[in-house]
């Protein structure tokens, strides 16, 4: 499963905002850190966008 790519659909955000945020998550940073200082990392996302792609992200890999 190409978890960016399920995430990006089920959210209607780009490919690349997904890739970006994820790495950011895998790096250490938390929600408001990305929301506040990497804001041109993943093209705007607010902080609730953010906080749903590291829900979704938790949960789909629950199911691999």
């Amino acid at each position: 499963m190409n978890i960016p790519s399920v995430i990006a659909k089920e959210l209607s955000l780009g490919e690349n905002q997904i890739l970006a945020t994820i790495g950011l998550f895998k790096e250490g940073a938390t929600v408001p850190f990305i929301a506040r200082y990497r804001k041109e990392k993943t093209g705007g996302l607010d902080e609730e966008q953010i906080r749903d792609i590291e829900d979704r992200m938790q949960y789909l890999e629950l199911l691999e």
